[in-house]
C-alpha cells in the first residue's frame, strides 16, 4: 500500500521539491496550494482526512499556526515543520535578521541559543525569527514525532526571488567585470530545495521529536558563487576584489554556516552541493531572461 503525505504549503518553492522526489519515491502526496486556507482548521483537517504518514508544513510561522497544526500532526505517524536559521542568536544577541550580522566562531548547531519566543506580526524583519521559535516550542512541546527544520538561504527552480539573479543578470547583460565587497569572502550557508526534500523524506522514515539544520553540503563564500555561476554560464569576468564592505555587497556577503552533523547521523543523504543543485534555477532565469528580452522586442 502506497504511503501518503499531505504537504501544506505544496505549491511553493520546498513544497514542489518534497513533491517531487516523494513522489519519485513511490508515495501518494497530497499538496494542496491556495485552496486550502491555512488559517482555516475546518479545511485543514479536510485535507487531513483520516491520517497521513507524512504531514510537512512550509506555512508554519507563528504559535498560532502551531496549534491549528497539532491536531493534524496526531494523526501523522511523522511531521515536518519548516523553521529558518533565522532563529538562531550569538553572544551578542544578533542574528540574521538583526541590524549587525551575527557572529559564531564555528558552525552552527542546533544546540546554539535562539531568540526567545514571541507573539507578534511574524512578518516583520524583527518579527520573523522570535515568532519562528515561538511556533518550534509549540510543537516540540507537544510530544508529538515532530522534525524541526532549519534551512538557510533557500535555493531551487520557481523560486520567486532568487539571489542567483544578482549575478545572472550583470552576465547576461555581458559585464566584463565583477566588483566584490570584502574579497568576496561572505558566507551565508545556502540550502538546496532539493537538499531540503531529501531531508524530509529522511525524518519520514525516522519519525521523532528533534531539531535538524538543514543546509548544502558545502558553503561557497560569494566569490565562489560568482565563480559557479559564471562557469556555468560560460562567462568569463575580470574579478575586483574590494577589501571594504562599502561597494560590491552580494546577497550572501552576511551570515554563517550550519552545522549538518545531525541530519547526517539521522541517515540524510544531500542530492548535491550548491555547485551541482543550482544548476535549474540557472537554467530556470536563463530561461526567463530570454522569454522577457524578446517580449520587448
Amino acid at each position: 500500500m502506497s504511503r501518503r503525505a499531505l504537504i501544506l504549503g505544496g505549491t511553493g518553492l520546498i513544497g514542489r521539491a518534497a513533491a517531487r522526489r516523494l513522489r519519485q519515491a513511490g508515495w501518494t502526496v497530497d499538496a494542496p496550494g491556495r485552496e486550502v486556507d491555512r488559517g482555516n482548521p475546518e479545511a485543514l483537517a479536510a485535507a487531513m482526512g483520516d491520517g497521513a504518514d507524512l504531514l510537512v508544513d512550509t506555512l508554519c510561522y507563528s504559535a498560532a499556526d502551531a496549534r491549528t497544526l497539532v491536531p493534524l500532526a496526531r494523526k501523522a505517524v511523522s511531521t515536518v515543520m519548516i523553521s529558518a536559521k533565522a532563529v538562531y542568536v550569538d553572544s551578542h544577541g544578533r542574528h540574521a535578521n538583526s541590524s549587525e550580522p551575527p557572529r559564531f566562531d564555528a558552525p552552527v548547531t542546533e544546540d546554539q541559543p535562539t531568540l526567545a519566543p514571541l507573539d507578534s506580526d511574524p512578518f516583520t524583519r524583527e518579527g520573523y525569527g522570535p515568532n519562528k521559535v515561538a511556533a518550534e516550542r509549540t510543537l516540540l512541546d507537544s510530544g508529538l514525532p515532530i522534525t524541526v527544520l532549519r534551512p538557510s538561504k533557500v535555493h531551487g527552480p520557481g523560486n520567486k526571488r532568487p539571489l542567483e539573479q544578482y549575478f545572472v543578470e550583470r552576465i547576461l547583460a555581458g559585464n566584463k567585470v565583477v566588483v566584490l565587497a570584502s574579497r568576496g569572502q561572505g558566507v551565508d550557508h545556502p540550502t538546496a530545495a532539493a537538499n531540503i526534500a531529501a531531508l524530509i523524506e529522511t525524518a519520514a522514515l525516522h519519525p521523532g521529536a528533534r531539531v535538524l539544520n538543514a543546509a548544502d553540503p558545502d558553503a561557497p563564500n560569494g566569490l565562489e558563487i560568482s565563480r559557479i555561476i559564471a562557469r556555468s554560464l560560460g562567462h568569463e569576468w575580470h574579478e575586483i576584489l574590494l577589501d571594504h564592505d562599502q561597494a560590491g555587497r552580494h546577497p550572501w556577503h552576511r551570515g554563517f554556516v550550519l552545522d549538518t552533523s545531525a541530519a547526517l547521523a539521522l541517515g540524510y543523504r544531500p542530492v548535491g552541493d550548491y555547485a551541482t543543485t543550482v544548476q535549474e534555477t540557472l537554467r530556470d532565469l536563463v530561461s526567463s531572461r530570454s522569454w522577457q528580452d524578446r517580449a520587448c522586442e
